[in-house]
């Protein structure tokens, strides 16, 4: 994985981190937008291989850790109360 991969990889989990945030009305920096993003990729990415779901291509994949950011923000908010 190279450098510019890398950097694709943070500005998107960034954004999804950013969107995820806006759709659950999360009041978060953006270090942790892009750590929700990222994180959020992953469990995105899981969750639709786990439903059989493939979502092609950069907006895919945005959509895929926007998803899995939601559920992670979900998650953790069940554990703060």
């Amino acid at each position: 994985m190279g450098l510019v991969d890398i950097l694709v990889s943070l500005a998107l989990g960034a954004l999804a981190g950013w969107i995820a945030g806006m759709i659950m009305g999360s009041k978060s920096g953006l270090l942790l937008n892009i750590i929700l993003g990222l994180v959020g990729g992953i469990v995105g990415g899981w969750v639709l291989s786990l439903l059989k779901l493939s979502l092609p291509g950069i907006l895919g994949s945005i959509i895929g850790a926007v998803i899995g950011a939601c559920l992670v923000i979900f998650i953790v908010r069940l554990f703060k109360k």
